[in-house]
């Protein structure tokens, strides 16, 4: 059997699936979700195991610091990755709600009701932990799922994909729910995103090639954020202690993240006063900075910015920095230069923080807090699926209302329309 049959086989299989656990009761599923975050712990070993596996291969190969680290399971990536499972128990079942209703004159009696999406695909790049949390979320949500992690991290996918199968077959989880693509051939990506007959909806996750190749290819619809080219606007009206810890947040907890700062804008009146600080609190964090004119004369450390950086996604220890004549430069920089990710104002000032959160367009928007709260544990979704920077059907992060769509119940009497 050719590949392309074989990934064929695994959508028609979901198909399958998908029609099983579209009328699966809140209880079973719930039963099934603890089953499957109790057999990742019964096997940490195991999978830890297969996970330093994947990290030694790629030290070897020369994946960057950041690719490391997010390849990495251990301490309380572990933890997470667990409790990213047993916590959608406790989550509202997003199947079955009514969305709206109302009845017509002739008296045909209609509601709004929210359904799975059916069978989804997810192609992801280094972090294993996804294999968990996209099964879980697609699971909770009534839909079937085909995983495609990348090949820095199979056996870690591996071995994840194993124990969330092997715990939830114990509770009664359907054949074929949840199907991993153990392949690390690439040509698998292309007859996966074409699979229109048996997906109904491509989640990429990844590096800025894996998202255009999928958008770009793709015959059935796809979810995707685009690179996280992320903003903070420092106003001149900010408590500047508040705004370098945001800033070091933003930057330096994990700076291989999407929502981690990328360039930060200062207010001009300020620039003189706040710009040598930030120089103290990052250059000695190893963090290298990229300026406009006025920051490298402020900042004799930093080096000339190219118009290149405005649009760079780092995703490494490097901030781009430049000073901007107020809230209104800052906004038409972000619209020139952003991703639709996630943006930041820190001032005090209402005026300010109105007219950035009306005027910026992305998933997310803050006032006087870190970007890097944009991510569905955080938001209080559960484990995330992604985030997307589309604006049609779903918008930053993803948890299990953004898995769901929607259909019609029409209840009538015997109405024939004239």
């Amino acid at each position: 059997m050719s590949l392309e049959q074989d990934i064929l086989s695994l959508g028609k299989r979901a198909r399958a699936a998908a029609r099983e656990l579209a009328v699966m009761r809140t209880a079973r599923k719930n039963s099934i979700l603890e089953a499957m975050a109790d057999e990742l712990e019964a096997r940490r070993d195991l999978i830890l195991e297969a996970n330093a596996k994947d990290l030694e291969a790629g030290k070897e190969s020369g994946l960057t610091d950041a690719m490391i680290d997010r390849l990495d399971l251990n301490g309380k990536r572990f933890e997470g990755m667990i409790n990213g499972v047993a916590n959608l128990v406790a989550l509202k079942d997003p199947v079955g709600r009514e969305l709206s209703n109302w009845v017509r004159p002739n008296g045909l009696v209609i509601s709004k009701v929210s359904v799975p999406i059916g069978v989804v695909g997810i192609i992801y790049e280094s972090r294993p932990n996804v294999t968990a949390d996209a099964a879980a979320l697609c699971f909770k949500s009534g839909n079937a799922s085909i995983l495609r992690g990348g090949k820095e991290a199979f056996h870690s996918n591996c071995a994840i994909a194993d124990a969330i199968q092997a715990g939830g077959e114990e509770k009664g989880l359907p054949p074929n729910s949840i199907q991993l693509l153990r392949t690390t051939d690439r040509a698998a990506v292309l007859p996966l995103i074409k699979m229109k007959d048996h997906l109904d909806v491509i989640i990429p996750r990844g590096g800025e090639g894996l998202i255009n190749f999928v958008a770009d290819n793709a015959t059935v619809p796809v979810l995707k954020h685009d690179k996280g080219v992320c903003h903070i606007y420092i106003d001149a009206d900010a408590d500047q202690d508040k705004a370098l810890d945001i800033i070091e947040n933003a930057k330096v907890q994990r700076p291989g993240v999407c929502n981690a700062v990328e360039t930060i804008l200062v207010d001009m009146p300020i620039a003189e006063e706040f710009l040598p600080k930030v120089a103290n609190r990052l250059l000695a964090l190893d963090v290298e900075l990229r300026g406009d004119k006025i920051t490298c004369e402020l900042i004799p450390e930093a080096k000339e910015a190219t118009e290149e950086d405005w649009h760079t996604e780092y995703l490494d220890l490097i901030l781009a920095v430049k000073t901007v004549t107020g809230v209104e430069e800052a906004i038409s920089h972000i619209a020139t230069y952003g991703s639709g990710h996630s943006e930041a104002v820190l001032s005090n000032n209402a005026d300010v923080q109105a007219a950035f959160q009306q005027a910026v367009d992305a998933s997310t928007v803050y006032v006087n807090a870190s970007t890097r709260f944009t991510d569905g544990a955080e938001f209080g979704l559960g484990a995330e699926i992604g985030i997307s920077t589309n604006k049609l059907h779903a918008r930053g992060p993803m948890g299990l209302e953004e898995l769901t769509t929607y259909k019609y119940l029409v209840t009538g009497t015997g109405q024939i329309r004239e």
